[in-house]
């Protein structure tokens, strides 16, 4: 596990710690690659800014996944962090230590989600366009988003309402009275579980499934399940965009204006193709692949553009839903804990479990993890999934 750490009081309460796919200019940003390996920014994101400006301080940057878009970490050039012979990531070990009261962090495929549901987090992915995005990495634009993470959910209310709101600098930030909606929301009075989306849980995590559902009922929630063929099919579709919106966004990393560059070429395109095949990982070549298929002439239409289509069919889908409850209950993960061994056996996991995790990243719509479990709101209702979150940690104490 590899930390950055700032010249701070780190035993302040009011300490955050930013993944590092997060520009500082006075730490390295190397967003777990050995492409970025000790670059320096000229800039802070905009996030930081807003922390720093309402008292908050920086204690550091956790080590991330390559880019972040992995199942949980294990791809950093760093080496994966392990705790107790399961993989897990550095910003949840952190908070399990206590060393700060929130972690940021870019949730791009899910990690953050089942880091947290993993390791008895609360961790708030809120509605897209309402947390800048402005000095992060870019890895898939169109879905990625800012997102807290933290023991409690007061502490990710706290911080995400003073990061929350309109940024110039950033060209998917919405109005400001959009972003002001994430500051207050109606109750959440009934919940669906969708049965589709609990295909392949284990006993475990359905069992989590089953505390937060008694919980919520004990507090007058109604939940109800119900059926969807539509979002679950949003983990194809996720795929396809996130590995296209990559394979674009990483193709700056040429070994010519920054991040490594390969000893030992003799023209142009060798130092290209050198930098880029010593530096980058394997799951980030093979997704990188993927997705220069997808946008070929040949698949734009039939593979691109329909994995487009489905994302409107997905948010329509979801919308219908929401005519008759506020919040759908699902899980994060298949499993409690990930080994090595499960990524020895499957080195492409990650695309088969963010099954849980797509459907809020493919529509932008605000996930929260607590309890082991997820619950997708309608969009800016972020306060009262967390007001949800804090029910059911009183119920679990």
């Amino acid at each position: 596990m590899k930390i950055y750490t700032s010249k701070v009081d780190t035993d302040s309460a009011r300490v955050v710690v930013a993944d590092d796919m997060f520009l500082t200019k006075d730490m390295p940003t190397a967003a777990g690659s050995k492409m970025l390996d000790g670059y320096m920014s000229l800039f802070d994101a905009e996030v930081l800014t807003r922390l720093s400006d309402k008292g908050y301080v920086l204690g550091g940057k956790a080590d991330v996944g390559e880019f972040a878009f992995d199942l949980i970490g294990e791809t950093s050039y760093n080496g994966a962090v392990i705790s107790d012979g399961k993989l897990t990531t550095a910003s949840a070990e952190i908070l399990k230590a206590g060393e700060a009261m929130a972690t940021l962090n870019m949730d791009v495929n899910g990690s953050t989600r089942r880091a947290a549901a993993q390791n008895g987090l609360v961790s708030i992915k809120p509605t897209y366009g309402t947390v800048s995005r402005y000095g992060t990495v870019p890895v898939a634009c169109s879905g990625e988003t800012v997102s807290v993470t933290s023991t409690t959910a007061d502490s990710c209310r706290e911080i995400l309402d003073a990061i929350a709101g309109h940024d110039d600098k950033d060209g998917t930030s919405l109005p400001t009275a959009s972003c002001e909606k994430v500051k207050s929301a109606p109750a959440i009075r009934r919940v669906a579980i969708l049965t589709s989306m609990t295909k392949g849980a284990d006993a475990d995590v359905l069992a989590k499934l089953d505390s937060v559902k008694a919980a919520l009922t004990a507090n007058g929630v109604e939940v109800c399940e119900i059926d969807n063929e539509v979002i679950p099919t949003a983990r194809v579709a996720w795929n396809i965009l996130m590995s296209a919106e990559l394979c674009n966004n990483v193709s700056r990393y040429d070994g010519v204006k920054y991040g490594y560059r390969a000893q030992s070429f003799s023209n142009i395109d060798e130092l290209y193709t050198n930098s880029r095949t010593e530096a980058f990982g394997e799951l980030l070549k093979s997704t990188i692949l993927f997705g220069s298929e997808t946008l070929s002439t040949d698949n734009y239409m039939k593979v691109y553009d329909k994995a487009l289509r489905i994302r409107r069919v997905i948010v329509e889908a979801f919308a219908k839903i929401f005519e008759s409850f506020d919040a759908i209950l699902m899980p994060a993960c298949s499993a409690l804990a990930y080994t090595e061994a499960d990524i020895k056996e499957n080195k492409y996991l990650v695309f088969e479990e963010n099954f849980y995790t797509a459907p809020a990243s493919i529509t932008g719509l605000p996930a929260v993890v607590f309890g082991g479990a997820q619950m997708v709101g309608r969009s800016f209702s972020e306060m009262a999934l967390l007001d949800l979150a804090k029910t059911c940690e009183k119920e679990g104490k």
